[in-house]
């Protein structure tokens, strides 16, 4: 009998442009293995939002399977003690995997390629990271140069269709999806989530074909939280249920300054993966000195700054555009990328809270909270990152609001305002402010000074 092949998923939830699958097929039959593992030491645990949409991923890929008379087989435990497991039960000598380069993959990459014969193949980024270099052969830091650079190498992509896949004589035991507890019960919070999202490498691909009919006007609907301009592709990038080359794949020929845009935030992707090789920690520790604890307001000291914390993830600052952005997040498990940045900077400036505390709310409430990315966008905004916005430049969020033409965004998420007249949605004036909406928790003018205060004295 063949040897069967183990295929290890983890944020690579797809049949197609699959490395680990194709190359699994053509040497024996395919044992595909998902492995939650909330045990390993120092890997960090999924959050909630997340959870949610691992569920439903693995429905939908457990459905594609089955279009190949295969199926998926859930373990929990510490993955390596699990592969190893398995690789004995079925007899299986090789294990493939797609690449993975958040620290504690890396590490458990290595403490199973001691155990047994792991094949890795690349395909969860455009190029493998570590690949796009300077002249010298060094790492880019700054974004620009490293876009230019793969712009310069790439053109399109050679897809890989969905293989065909075999199956064992005997599959091994499995848990059911059920029993992992992924979904909230008591409360049931994802009801908006249900809603927004239909997760899959199909409903993906949909959503993108449905997309690329309006990508020539990206450039300018991307900035515009009130339209529907936006991919949302993030969560499907994600976890692996299409993969960058597939969506570059299908905008190659697209000559629109808006696809070369969606193109550029693929990129983004692709550098926030790179900033990991050299620097690991890069997803939680700041790479600028001098932002430690003394700059910052600290929740867990200062009760005042714990208060405006939890005012800021439950979209109460008396901000309109900064609570819908943060109502958004809750109710879907995703927010409209320039109301990302409005939000991050009025914690971080505004507010003078550590970057860190909203990259742990954006971790658990995120459906696409990805480690390198999430901590890149973050650092960018705190002016703590290798390739960063100033810290002094600091957003005006209502200005922005208007700028970007927030109205219908906010009404549709603060609904305590959505009667008010267009030109007092973005910056209540006391006579229309209601009752049941809050005021400011800091005035502008305010908190700007105290943050450039801050930083000079952090500067001496």
């Amino acid at each position: 009998m063949t040897e069967p092949q183990i295929v290890w998923l983890r944020r690579d939830l797809r049949l197609a442009d699959q490395h680990a699958f194709a190359c699994a097929a053509q040497h024996g039959p395919v044992i595909p293995v998902y492995v939650l593992d909330d045990e390993t030491p120092g890997a960090r645990r999924m959050g909630g939002a997340s959870r949610w949409y691992l569920h439903q991923a693995l429905e939908s890929l457990e459905r594609d399977l089955a279009r190949h008379h295969s199926q998926l087989v859930l373990l929990r435990g510490d993955c390596v003690e699990q592969l190893c497991r398995l690789a004995r039960e079925t007899g299986a000598t090789t294990i493939h995997a797609l690449r993975h380069y958040e620290p504690w993959w890396r590490d458990a990459e290595e403490r199973l390629a001691s155990k047994v014969d792991l094949c890795l193949h690349d395909g969860n980024y455009l190029l493998p990271p570590g690949t796009v270099t300077t002249g010298a052969g060094t790492p880019y830091k700054i974004f620009t140069p490293f876009k230019n650079a793969l712009f310069a190498s790439v053109d399109d992509f050679d897809i890989l269709p969905e293989p065909a896949l075999a199956s064992p004589d005997i599959w091994p035991a499995s848990d059911a999806l059920q029993d992992w507890g992924l979904l909230p019960t008591n409360p049931d919070w994802a009801g908006g989530m249900r809603d927004f999202w239909q997760a899959g490498s199909s409903a993906a691909l949909d959503r993108f074909d449905d997309f690329i009919e309006v990508i020539g006007d990206y450039r300018e609907d991307r900035e515009k939280p009130s339209l529907d301009g936006s991919s949302k592709m993030s969560p499907h990038l994600h976890f692996g249920e299409v993969s960058a080359r597939q969506l570059w794949h299908k905008i190659a020929r697209h000559r629109s300054d808006g696809a070369r845009f969606f193109k550029a935030e693929l990129v983004w992707r692709d550098y926030a993966q790179n900033l990991l090789l050299p620097f690991p920690g890069y997803g939680e520790e700041p790479y600028r000195a001098g932002y430690d604890d003394a700059f910052w307001r600290d929740p867990e000291s200062d009760p005042a700054a714990q208060v405006d914390l939890v005012a800021w993830q439950q979209g109460r600052t008396g901000y309109p555009i900064v609570d819908a952005g943060m109502r958004q997040l809750w109710r879907t498990g995703w927010m409209h990328n320039r109301v990302r940045m409005i939000a991050a900077s009025f914690l971080v400036k505004h507010l003078l809270i550590d970057w860190r505390h909203g990259e742990h709310w954006f971790w658990d409430t995120l459906v696409d909270a990805d480690y390198a990315s999430n901590g890149t966008n973050w650092q960018w905004v705190s002016g703590t990152g290798v390739d960063s916005n100033m810290f002094v430049r600091i957003m005006a969020p209502l200005s922005q609001s208007e700028k970007f033409d927030a109205g219908e965004y906010i009404r549709e998420y603060v609904p305590e305002l959505a009667g008010l007249p267009d030109g007092e949605i973005h910056d209540p004036s006391d006579m229309f402010r209601p009752d049941d909406y809050p005021d400011r928790i800091i005035g502008h003018r305010e908190g700007r000074e105290r943050a450039l205060e801050a930083y000079r004295a952090m500067k001496g």
